[in-house]
């Protein structure tokens, strides 16, 4: 009975003892194991920024999930093949611009997404349906490895800001396309995703 225990416990703690085998993604069924993604490298997590002054609005935000990093897009579709101007950063904590409102963003970091265009019509309506301090409409965040939380924090004077919660300070990028603006928020600090 002594050995039977002692064979039992020296499968277990092997991982090999009742199904405890990891396998690799894509390993199922005889097919090959997955190779490791290469992930760029060298964004960093430095404040950045462009003046551009945007002539349309935000009209939506949406985010994905991709191996390395995770992304948010604005839309901002009348922007044409002008420049879109934005300022991204890590901060302490975010506060509504005019009001000075604090709007607690959950996570290990919050990252300041701010885009030059309202989310408003100047000539009158919303074009985009955020509430100041609550989760972004339509973003559901379950799933992200990077992402934790999102918050409209609200426009003033024609820029439009977002609180970004992620797991931790990591490094980040900002892409500019004709009509919208991406903000990717990199998995980890190495060069192959896990």
């Amino acid at each position: 009975m002594k050995r039977r225990t002692i064979a039992l416990a020296t499968l277990l703690l092997t991982g090999a003892g009742l199904g405890m085998l990891t396998v690799p993604a894509g390993a199922a069924s005889g097919s090959a194991p997955r190779a490791a993604t290469a992930c760029p490298t060298g964004w960093g997590s430095a404040q950045k920024t462009d003046a551009s002054a945007a002539t349309a609005s935000l009209v939506d935000i949406r985010t994905g999930r991709h191996d390395c990093f995770d992304r948010m897009v604005l839309d901002i579709p009348d922007a044409g093949s002008g420049k879109i101007g934005y300022q991204v950063r890590y901060v302490d904590r975010v506060y509504q611009d005019g009001s000075g409102h604090h709007v607690p963003v959950a996570g290990g970091a919050a990252l300041e997404v701010r885009v030059a265009a309202p989310s408003y019509d100047p000539q009158g309506g919303a074009t985009y349906r955020g509430k100041v301090a609550q989760p972004l409409p339509g973003v559901d965040l379950t799933g992200y490895r990077t992402f934790k939380d999102t918050r409209f924090v609200g426009s003033f004077e024609g820029d439009t800001q977002i609180g970004l919660g992620v797991r931790a300070r990591l490094p980040f990028r900002v892409l500019q396309l004709p009509d919208r603006l991406v903000v990717d928020v990199a998995h980890t600090w190495g060069t192959a995703a896990r």
